[in-house]
């Protein structure tokens, strides 16, 4: 057999999907789907995802009793977004006092990947 049986070719890579999904003690919300293309700054992050998706869910879950905290992603710790987050949220802690970026500290991610 030829090398060229051997080998299979991709031609098209498969598309990449960006979620968010918010994670307590208790519960996960659903998945908030970024629309595909769609350029992620802190702008879109709070009105589409935030806004229109997490916030709703989790204000709904909780009777607006909870504490909000994110990652370090760029549009997470924009100046628009934490002054978002300072006018529609009852409490959330600071970039400043974030942990340091660590999987271990994540667990949306085991969230997420167990669903898709």
């Amino acid at each position: 057999m030829s090398a060229e049986g051997l080998l299979k070719e991709r031609k098209h890579f498969s598309q990449s999907v960006m979620v968010s999904v918010a994670v307590s003690k208790l519960v996960k919300t659903n998945l908030a789907f970024v629309q595909p293309g769609a350029k992620i700054n802190s702008v879109y992050y709070c009105q589409n995802v935030l806004e229109q998706g997490l916030l709703l869910a989790i204000r709904c879950i909780s009777n607006n009793d909870f504490v909000f905290q994110q990652d370090g992603a760029p549009a997470h710790r924009s100046h628009h977004t934490v002054a978002y987050l300072h006018s529609n949220v009852p409490e959330f802690i600071e970039p400043e006092i974030w942990p340091t970026d660590t999987p271990d500290l994540n667990p949306a991610d085991y969230s997420v990947w167990t669903a898709l």
